[in-house]
């Protein structure tokens, strides 16, 4: 895995396109997003469907056509320095389809922010443009529109990312050691769930792979983690990084699992790095060059994410 192309940073004024490419957005809390931003001196424009929700499949925010066209026109808008998207969910497998990737090609990097649901978009802007992009809170996220501690880090990564460039983890090694490479991952479901389309990448060697997730007992992390060893998409992977699990059942129980399933891979892993799911979760590059201590617990880029 090599490092990807970094977009720039952004500045007062910079232009922000907040768009909803899975589940339905609370009004409330992306106003309160957009407060937000704009006390950061930004200007965030919310996308034409942001508040869209589907006729039939509540589930989503508005037509999987809606959706893909929010995203891509924000993309495409050359006054748009950066698209962040307003929550997680479902729905983003759904309309990553509809995305002319030639297009979003020639419109140059540009920061991408989101988490959860959309890590099928990391997986794609990955494989199909080549750019480092954001795993951070979303901008109608009650963890991002409540917490100050999100807050922070994500407009540090935004407008002054040399100064968080080493991520420290709130735990212990699972497994000891130094490991160098690339990071990837994301939401640990959408990550089993990508494997074999045309957008995920074909393996996590050489790379640095943080992953997390929500609401899934032991038993169903176990299944997914199995699925991705089982597919040798785990093979060569460099180190591992875990972050929030949420809603996931007893920590000890989970921590077993993870321990069994990956201290097998002989690589280091460090848990507990505080992004994800969880209260102040912190904002983590995707595609970035980095180092992890899992006996220090940190995560080092040798770059700032962005430029």
């Amino acid at each position: 895995m090599n490092q990807l192309v970094r977009p720039s940073r952004l500045g007062p004024g910079a232009r922000v396109a907040v768009v909803a490419p899975s589940g339905p957005v609370v009004e409330e809390r992306l106003q309160a997003g957009l407060d937000i931003l704009r006390g950061w001196d930004l200007d965030p424009v919310a996308a034409p469907h942001v508040l869209g929700t589907h006729g039939e499949l509540g589930y989503l925010a508005g037509s999987d056509a809606d959706r893909a066209a929010d995203l891509q026109r924000a993309w495409c808008d050359p006054s748009v320095d950066a698209v962040l998207c307003a929550r997680g969910g479902y729905g983003a497998q759904r309309m990553v389809d509809l995305l002319d990737w030639e297009a979003l090609r020639a419109a140059g990097p540009k920061v991408l922010v989101g988490f959860s649901d959309v890590t099928t978009l990391h997986q794609a802007f990955a494989t199909r443009l080549g750019l480092v992009t954001l795993y951070g809170p979303a901008a109608a996220g009650a963890d991002f529109t409540k917490n100050a501690v999100a807050q922070e880090h994500l407009r540090a990564t935004l407008f002054a990312p040399e100064t968080v460039r080493t991520l420290t983890s709130r735990g212990t090694a699972l497994v000891p050691g130094r490991a160098r490479g690339v990071t990837l991952g994301g939401c640990l479901s959408l990550l089993a769930t990508d494997l074999g389309t045309p957008y995920a990448p074909t393996g996590a060697g050489g790379g640095l792979l943080l992953i997390e997730d929500v609401g899934e007992q032991a038993y169903r992390v176990d299944r997914m983690l199995t699925q991705l060893l089982r597919a040798d998409w785990l093979d060569g992977v460099a180190g591992i990084a875990l972050g929030s699990w949420a809603g996931c059942g007893p920590y000890a129980t989970l921590r077993t699992v993870l321990a069994d399933r990956l201290g097998g891979l002989g690589v280091p892993v460090v848990e507990e790095f505080g992004f994800g799911h969880c209260e102040g979760a912190l904002t983590m590059p995707f595609g970035a060059t980095a180092e992890l201590d899992a006996d220090a617990g940190t995560l080092t880029l040798d770059e700032p994410a962005l430029r």
